[in-house]
């Protein structure tokens, strides 16, 4: 039976009190209290061993509880999680098993470890929308596509503009080149792109932005970068503008380095880069990745069987296709008349093919438009509602699109 009263220490108490008096047995106390023996013996011991402290309640919890984090466990974790602050318990879990085998505890209790340590902070919840899958659909196997993009510049230590250049493959996630350059062009972001093909072989797209150096204004929004990776047999995508999103994967890698390598920058630009390449390593080789399985990415990459031997070769087209070469200032002589492309262009050759609705000039694989006899100038292909990276250069009908890729296909570059 339990204590009458509502406060159990002052009955406790109470009890010990008259037990000590010795007025009656100890039998007899426990029947006025309503407890057996067993129970009174149990709380005189106490009080004799520990005074008014042990009439107090105490846990029930075992002494030792068998699915408890052990010291050795928690430490190993705390260690890793140390070592790289911005790994949550799911890559902390992974890495563990992977380089220290055995059995870890689960996610959720190094999560509560973390928390006890003071190693997490606490973000407030925002509401998003569901996630769109569709611009992603075609990253299947590695080399399908690369995605390319300038990370943003930030000064370093010593007033220096570091601007790094990134590029990764999108299913692998392998991050195939993180390097600082001088200035944003084409330029300078060609050699990084030629040297990445020729270590690991070429892709079959490109996915990037629309801004310079991957894209410009002109038809087809072809710029020479652009036309260079047209030459090399690389197709390029670009995404939506304003629509990041469709780039996510580089753009959450972009938020990983700016965390490991930029929070706060390094003191001079060499650290900087020396930061950065260690970073690359890490990245690829120790960080498991949640898409991938908490597999790493150098374990999912391989290279492309697409070798690059370094030349650049313009694009071949059907015996169907009236083939122009563009001149300097950009323009085609079509039917006695100049019309104007792309001076992106200048000294290529691009491929007319008639369809149902006209004549259509295509550079490889890219839509340039749809040439008007009435003015002598170049219309841009209508968009529909298909996403651009679906059709990374400029939207063509099914028909046109047909027609171009057998132009493709001839060269071998695909």
């Amino acid at each position: 039976m339990g204590w009458m009263e509502t406060c159990p220490v002052d009955e406790r108490m109470r009890f010990v009190l008259a037990v000590e008096a010795r007025e009656e047995s100890l039998a007899a106390v426990c029947r006025r209290f309503g407890v057996c023996r067993r129970v009174g013996y149990k709380w005189l011991d106490r009080y004799r061993a520990e005074g008014v402290e042990g009439l107090k309640d105490r846990s029930r919890a075992p002494l030792e509880p068998p699915h408890q984090l052990s010291s050795a466990a928690a430490s190993a974790c705390l260690e890793v999680r140390r070592a790289h602050p911005t790994w949550g318990p799911l890559k902390v879990k992974a890495w563990l098993e992977r380089h220290r085998g055995g059995r870890w505890p689960a996610a959720s209790t190094i999560g509560e470890l973390f928390d006890r340590e003071g190693l997490t902070v606490k973000r407030r919840q925002r509401r998003r929308g569901p996630p769109g899958t569709a611009p992603f659909a075609g990253c299947g196997r590695p080399n399908e596509v690369w995605c390319i993009d300038w990370k943003g510049w930030f000064l370093t230590g010593d007033g220096a503009r570091c601007e790094p250049l990134t590029l990764c493959d999108a299913a692998s996630r392998y991050l195939l080149r993180c390097q600082a350059l001088a200035r944003c062009d084409g330029v300078h972001a060609w050699p990084v792109l030629d040297a990445a093909m020729r270590e690991f072989g070429r892709p079959e797209r490109l996915r990037s932005d629309n801004g310079p150096p991957f894209a410009s204004c002109g038809a087809g929004g072809l710029s020479g970068f652009s036309v260079k990776l047209i030459k090399a047999g690389v197709a390029p995508e670009r995404i939506q503008p304003g629509k990041p999103q469709q780039n996510g994967r580089l753009e959450r890698l972009h938020l990983t380095l700016l965390q490991d390598t930029a929070s706060p920058p390094a003191a001079s630009l060499k650290a900087q880069v020396e930061r950065m390449h260690a970073f690359q390593r890490s990245y690829n080789e120790q960080r498991p990745h949640q898409a991938l399985g908490q597999a790493v990415p150098a374990d999912v990459y391989t290279a492309s069987e697409r070798r690059w031997d370094g030349v650049l070769r313009p694009p071949d087209y059907l015996d169907d296709a009236e083939v122009r070469r563009v001149r300097s200032n950009g323009e085609i002589k079509w039917r006695g008349e100049l019309v104007y492309l792309n001076q992106a262009l200048a000294g290529e050759p691009v491929g007319l093919i008639e369809d149902e609705d006209g004549w259509r000039a295509w550079y490889g694989p890219v839509l340039l438009g749809r040439i008007d006899p009435r003015k002598s100038r170049l219309r841009p292909p209508k968009r529909t509602r298909r996403s651009a990276v679906d059709n990374p250069g400029g939207l063509p009908t099914a028909t046109a699109a047909t027609a171009a890729a057998r132009a493709w296909n001839k060269t071998g570059n695909v």
